[in-house]
Parts: C-alpha cells; structure tokens; sequence
C-alpha cells in the first residue's frame, strides 16, 4: 500500500507542473490531482447556459470537485460559500470546432473566495486572482486551450463570500471581432474595415452627440445620433423622438481611449460582449468610402454595402 501511495505521488508530481503565473504561487491544487486520479467524491450538475451552486452542499470533512457542464454560448456562474472546487464544462450549441471558438469570462462585482484558471492536461494557468474584478478584467482563451478549474481560496469564515462570473462564446475570427477586447483603441487598418463591416453586430453611420466618462468603471460612454441603420443586434438603436429616419443610442469603449465629441459623421461597427454594445472599427465615413471604392475596384470586398 506505502508503495503504491508513493508511485501514486509520483505521478501527480508529473502530472501538475507549478503553475507560471505571475504573483504568489497559488495553493497547492490537490482537489484537481485527487479528480484526475479518481480519489476524491464528486458532484455532477447540468444545465442549459447559467449554473448557481453553494458549496454548504459539500460534507464538511470532504474537499469535494463539482463537475458543472453548460450548453451555450453564453450565461454566468454563481458559486455561493465556495469550498472545494468547480470544473466547469463547456460545450457549446454549434457545430463550429472547438479550434474556432473564443471563450470569455467576466468576473462579477464583488466576487471573492475562488481563483479560477484554465487547465489543461493537468496543466493550470491562472485567470483570475481570488478578489480579482472590474470593468477590464475581462480574460479570453481559445476552447481548445482548455477548460475552467475554480478552487476556493482557504478562508476561516466563508460566509458572504460568493465567486461568480459571465461567460460567453464568439466564432474566432480574423478580424476585429474582439478588437474591442484586446485593442479597443488602435485605429482600424482598411481590411479590419472592411471585414468589421461583414461580421459586426452593429453597423451603423451617425455622429457623436455626447461622451460620458465613468471614471470608477474606467469606460466611456458615446451617445450616436444614427442618420444609417445598416445592422444592429439587441436593439441597441431606437428610433429618436424626433422621428425622421433618426435613431440614437449609446455605445462603450475605454476611457484611455479619449473620446471626445466631435462634428461629421462616421461609420461605427462594433461586438455585443456581456450584453454591452463595445465600439470596433469606426473611421469618418468619408474614410471608409474611399476604403470601399478602392477595394471594390479590385474587386476585394467581402461584402456589399451601400456608401450612400
């Protein structure tokens, strides 16, 4: 029995390397190694998109894994008095392959108790730090990177504590599908305008009325006057008060990104991400007649739209 506990180690040590984030190492990640292994208990939970759990369902003397599968392409996770740990499974309602698709995750206000990392193979790479959240903590990874592992963090009193996070799933693209995500506020080349025209949510030529800054929450609100609504997704423009083929509504960006008001009209594009219209590519909608006229000479557009 002492040998094969001691080849049974011998292995874990093999399987999970130290993780190679930046910071404190994290605490030793024994509930993953016991699943791994087949030695600890486990719960099994299903549901379509959104999961809510307390760990209280745990016996107090057991460390227990909770295996949650979702099935969409986006929805949240609340874990309540988190101890243990959670394996969350995704797998998505397409048939894109897992090589195509992007996975976000937003830690919600207030979540403490639990360090999430993506794990592979045994292999952990940390996400998000236990009390890690805000408006920029948003982390993407491909689906085929890996899977999330949320261990709680050990606490002597975990009462008030929840670890909670949204979760969402796009088509990896070439573009600049999650430019609003990664460079929110370096200028679009001609091609990212062109092929953001095709495959945003919302496309949409107007001007800025208005910029709010919200200094807390590190993120510019911009108030569009739409004088051209070519797509939208989530009724993010509604027809304006004053009626006359107007439309208005307000998109975000980062406050580092300096946005001001400004005369002339340009062309937004941008992603729904979290259920917030995020700003992509916008350049003067002059500019972007040029790029169209150019690239339909050559006969390069990717798709067809009025420039009118």
């Amino acid at each position: 029995m002492r040998g094969a506990a001691r080849a049974a180690r011998g292995r874990a040590g093999q399987l999970l390397p130290r993780s190679s984030a930046p910071g404190p190492a994290p605490p030793p990640l024994l509930l993953l190694l016991a699943v791994l292994l087949g030695g600890a208990g486990a719960q099994y939970s299903s549901d379509l998109c959104s999961w809510k759990g307390s760990g209280l369902t745990h016996e107090a003397h057991r460390k227990e894994v909770e295996q949650v599968y979702l099935r969409c392409s986006a929805g949240t996770v609340e874990w309540m008095y988190p101890t243990g740990a959670l394996i969350v499974n995704l797998r998505p309602n397409t048939f894109a392959p897992a090589k195509h698709l992007t996975v976000c995750i937003k830690p919600a206000s207030g979540s403490s108790g639990a360090n999430i990392y993506l794990e592979k193979t045994g292999v952990l790479r940390l996400l998000v730090r236990d009390g890690e959240h805000g408006p920029r903590r948003v982390r993407c990874f491909g689906l085929d990177q890996g899977g999330l592992f949320v261990e709680a963090s050990p606490q002597q009193d975990i009462s008030r504590r929840t670890t909670g996070f949204q979760y969402e799933m796009v088509h990896r693209r070439s573009g600049s599908d999650l430019l609003a995500l990664s460079a929110p506020c370096r200028p679009c080349s001609d091609t990212e305008v062109l092929l953001a025209v095709c495959t945003s949510d919302f496309v949409v030529r107007g001007s800025i009325q208005n910029v709010t800054n919200e200094p807390e929450q590190q993120e510019s609100a911009i108030y569009l006057q739409v004088s051209r609504l070519y797509r939208q997704k989530s009724r993010v423009f509604q027809p304006a008060p004053q009626g006359a083929g107007q439309w208005q509504g307000h998109i975000k960006t980062l406050l580092e990104c300096g946005v001001r008001p400004g005369h002339g009209d340009f062309l937004f594009t941008g992603q729904m991400h979290f259920g917030e219209a995020r700003l992509g590519c916008a350049p003067r909608f002059a500019d972007f007649q040029r790029m169209y006229r150019d690239a339909e000479e050559k006969g390069l557009n990717p798709c067809e739209i009025s420039t009118e």
